[in-house]
């Protein structure tokens, strides 16, 4: 299609085409029913996602046109967020929405409680995390609103450095 060639054609410029040619064989190999697209199942079905609880939470967020399916196009885009050449911007933005639940912009106390309580499951009783949330909340909203918008999560995540974790070789 013309997205996609023009698509690949600005991909070209910003990465290797080595790079697209692996993330294709690997959108392939994941695309177990050949339909041209992920699902849910055909992400499940890697090992080191089954137990991930924020597997939802990552689909939702490739899922760009919010079809329940990821094309190639949002996988490549997807993807290229956690590759070595991703920019820290990219990925404190996608940090961001994974507990962006809503995408208002803004993080709330009941969408921060219930990407935690995915994260830790049964291991913390509602009430002890609750109050995490409520003094994460509290300790990360300059401003007074109850939430925390995207600039406070730049500021208390970005002190952690932690984009430099944020690399995954696909």
């Amino acid at each position: 299609s013309v997205v996609f060639s023009s698509y690949s054609a600005s991909l070209c410029c910003s990465q290797e085409g080595g790079e697209i040619r692996r993330l294709g064989k690997r959108f392939r190999k994941l695309d177990l029913d050949g339909s041209g697209s992920l699902r849910v199942d055909d992400f499940m079905s890697l090992p080191e996602l089954q137990q991930n609880p924020l597997v939802r939470r990552i689909i939702d967020i490739f899922d760009t046109d919010g079809n329940g399916e990821i094309d190639f196009i949002e996988f490549i885009r997807g993807v290229s967020q956690f590759s070595v050449r991703g920019n820290q911007q990219q990925k404190l933005n996608f940090a961001f929405r994974v507990y962006d639940v809503d995408k208002d912009g803004f993080i709330s106390n009941g969408e921060l409680f219930q990407v935690l309580k995915a994260m830790v499951g049964s291991n913390l009783q509602d009430a002890a995390l609750q109050q995490a949330v409520d003094k994460t909340i509290l300790g990360a909203d300059r401003d007074g609103d109850g939430r925390i918008s995207f600039h406070e999560f730049c500021t208390i995540v970005g002190e952690l450095d932690f984009t430099k974790k944020m690399v995954v070789d696909v």
